[in-house]
């Protein structure tokens, strides 16, 4: 009965609520494990938030003890020895299903924020390389368990890790595949804040506060310069800073930015 009530409940819940999308990971009877469908709900949930112009900010939350321990292993082994396979069919899948939840969270126009309450293993280390403010517990670490399975790093963090934390520190994590812990990802630029387990929705509420009400489509130009940047010589980024200036400056927040500053108050920014 027990484990009917498991499967029946939802994997990934959501809601929005002014103007914030929470996005929660709720299977912590497995360690937040990632199985295809909940990969899927995630990429839409995340392609839906980039959208709708209601929401301003999105967060990354998990239930129970873990942030998520990756992809469900145990159901992935049970596919593939049922599965009869083709030449680039694991490729696809991989393509279509890690490499593309961690693009939908790097290509959202809206800031996401990361709340760490424990283990962030593979592709679940991955989600929160990905996002663009990450608050964690201190209890919390980051993993690279792939080379324990023997396997390769996929999900994007082959990618993602060394322009996070340097080359030397991805590889270390890569070839040892041991825990970081939260106040060394802290250190090495992974994390923004590292704070108790108590005062953890505290700290990530006041980001999500102050991104809620701030202007949501300058934060989404910004978002994506700063993201393209390491792969984009001077002149490439250059123009691509100056039309994201010329897109934002017809904005109805760049209108009210400097009305604000002339009449010496604060902006009242509605996100467009």
């Amino acid at each position: 009965m027990t484990d009917t009530v498991v499967e029946q409940r939802a994997a990934v819940l959501h809601s929005t609520e002014a103007g914030v999308l929470t996005i929660t990971i709720n299977r912590p009877e497995a360690a937040n494990a990632l199985r295809p469908e909940d990969r899927d709900t995630m990429i839409r949930l995340f392609t839906e938030g980039d959208g709708d112009r209601e929401v301003r900010v999105v967060v990354l939350r998990a239930n129970g003890r873990h942030f998520c321990s990756g992809a469900d292993v145990v159901r992935l082994a049970a596919g593939r020895a049922r599965t009869v396979k083709r030449a680039t069919d694991s490729m696809r899948t991989i393509m279509h299903g890690a490499q593309q939840l961690v693009a939908s969270i790097l290509d959202c126009s809206k800031p996401v924020v990361a709340v760490v309450q424990g283990g962030a293993a593979g592709i679940g280390a991955h989600l929160a390389y990905a996002a663009d403010l990450v608050v964690a517990a201190e209890e919390a670490y980051f993993a690279e368990a792939f080379v324990k399975r023997g396997l390769v790093m996929d999900g994007g963090g082959a990618y993602l890790l060394p322009r996070r934390i340097g080359m030397q520190a991805a590889k270390e994590m890569a070839f040892f595949g041991e825990k970081l812990p939260a106040a060394q990802a802290l250190t090495l630029g992974l994390v923004n804040r590292v704070v108790p387990a108590d005062d953890l929705d505290e700290v990530a509420d006041d980001f999500v506060r102050r991104l809620a009400g701030a202007p949501t489509t300058a934060i989404g130009l910004t978002k994506r310069l700063l993201n393209d940047a390491p792969d984009t010589d001077r002149t490439g980024s250059f123009v691509a800073e100056a039309m994201a200036q010329e897109i934002q400056s017809h904005s109805d927040d760049a209108k009210e930015g400097v009305r604000a500053f002339v009449e010496k108050r604060p902006a009242d920014y509605v996100g467009w």
